[in-house]
């Protein structure tokens, strides 16, 4: 076997690796941040979901990233194919290791726009109308967050009441002949609903990204005609899973505790806003980035429950700046939240003497991680991009 193949291949299943980790936090960080599932639950669901996304809709994908960004396919050479895996992977590692989760769409069309630039073959429209959505689909997730942050969450949390209560939220009945699931002994039917529907937009997520993400680790070596399609789909979906298991622990702690303290109804509605925005681009051929959509989600809702006692106006101005730390989205209703605050803290679950009281509305997300996350977002792609077009430009053609 070319000893350049292997090493193709090793690098596409180092670049799906990263892809579990970066990808499972945004799609099951919200329940896991919730306490709904756990991570190794979180794992499993992602990993099969991810193949069933990537062996029904993502080989379309595959077929055609190679061919929509560059004018001429043939320049994905098994070197130059190679190549762009490498920067993908590095890029995606140094996004997993900061702790951020970064987008695996957005790095994968950096690393070959590099290649597009340096062979002079990029194609500069699909490109630009790509960046068009990936700019406008966060401004849509944010604002219609921060809206409903600002307005309309008591109102939903009220209405769907959700909690969660002490034990396990599903029991196994092992009193017929064969088990069943069942509710734990203190679930209701609500939170019952709330966790399927949570743990459901979880899985579609995770769907919708093995029919994108897949192509971003094996697409150049398919598009190259160094692997099979249905093999480069069972190898990356593989890889995907061991990162899921691993390193995609610290995305999820990222996005369901560091960003913000988040009850089980707060998770609903960014699982929601995320999940459909992810798939409204995908139905018109955008490769989608819900990282970054579900980052900025949080954050948004976060920032409107913050800012209920100032103007829209002035809090974006700057003119009201609100205190910030953690635990108010659940400001008005006493439900327990990530980390489970209500048992063994002394200032009650929501932050205050005995729990008395709602703490201060801006008491919601912290600004250093969030900080963190939208840099290394924007950074990761830029690296590969550059790192590509330089490496390609200094080797001259593939």
């Amino acid at each position: 076997m070319d000893p350049l193949l292997i090493g193709g291949v090793l690098i596409a299943c180092f670049v799906a690796y990263n892809i579990g980790g970066a990808t499972t936090g945004p799609a099951f960080g919200p329940a896991v941040g919730a306490g709904v599932i756990t991570k190794t639950t979180a794992g499993v669901l992602m990993s099969v979901f991810f193949f069933l996304g990537a062996f029904t809709i993502g080989r379309r994908v595959v077929e055609t990233l190679g061919t929509g960004l560059v004018r001429n396919p043939d320049i994905f050479t098994l070197t130059a194919s190679t190549v762009v895996l490498f920067f993908i992977g590095g890029a995606l590692l140094l996004g997993n290791l900061s702790g951020a989760p970064s987008s695996t769409s957005m790095t994968a069309v950096g690393a070959i726009a590099g290649l597009g630039l340096a062979t002079g073959e990029l194609n500069a429209p699909v490109v630009a109308e790509i960046l068009a959505w990936w700019i406008l689909a966060p401004v849509v997730g944010f604002w219609t967050s921060v809206m409903i942050g600002r307005y309309y969450y008591g109102r939903l949390d009220r209405l769907i009441a959700i909690e969660r209560s002490e034990g396990p939220t599903v029991t196994i009945d092992r009193s017929g002949a064969l088990p069943r699931p069942a509710l734990g002994p203190n679930t209701s039917s609500t939170e019952a609903i709330g966790t399927v529907v949570v743990v459901a937009i979880g899985c579609l997520m995770a769907f919708s990204s093995g029919t994108s993400n897949v192509a971003n680790a094996i697409a150049p070596l398919v598009g190259s005609g160094a692997l099979e399609m249905n093999v480069g789909i069972a190898i990356g979906s593989l890889a995907v899973t061991v990162g899921a298991m691993t390193i995609a622990r610290r995305t999820m702690e990222t996005l369901g505790n560091d960003i913000t303290d988040l009850p089980l109804t707060a998770a609903i509605i960014v699982a929601v806003v995320s999940s459909t925005i992810t798939v409204l681009l995908s139905a018109v051929g955008i490769p989608a980035s819900f990282v970054i959509i579900a980052t900025v989600c949080i954050i948004g809702l976060g920032w409107g429950r913050s800012t209920q006692g100032a103007t829209i106006t002035d809090a974006v101005r700057g003119r009201s700046s609100p205190r910030v730390s953690v635990g108010a989205l659940s400001a008005d209703e006493g439900a327990p939240t990530v980390g489970d605050p209500a048992a063994g803290d002394p200032t009650g679950a929501l932050g205050t003497p005995n729990g008395s009281g709602p703490p201060p509305r801006s008491e919601l997300f912290d600004p250093e991680t969030t900080i963190r996350v939208v840099l290394m977002q924007n950074v990761v792609p830029i690296l590969a991009t550059i790192g590509s077009y330089l490496t390609f430009l200094s080797l001259g053609s593939i």
